[in-house]
């Protein structure tokens, strides 16, 4: 998928691309950005953080959003 990303980008920038592989670039990077995100997701399921009295605390649990009253 990668190889075919770059070649489109390539192929961009030389002579330009039809609607069709326009559509299709659309919807690789649509896919890999996913993958990308998941992988960031998973890497932070994985990290943890110091908290001021020295707990190890999930980076996820640490810095959620609190909510508004």
């Amino acid at each position: 998928m990668l190889a075919r990303i770059n070649a489109l980008a390539k192929k961009k920038k030389t002579e330009g691309l039809t609607p069709a592989e326009q559509e299709e670039q659309k919807k690789l990077y649509k896919i890999y950005l996913g993958e990308i995100r998941a992988q960031f997701s998973q890497t932070l399921d994985n990290v943890s953080v110091e908290d001021k009295d020295g707990n190890a605390v999930p980076f996820k649990e640490a810095y959620k959003k609190k909510e508004k009253p």
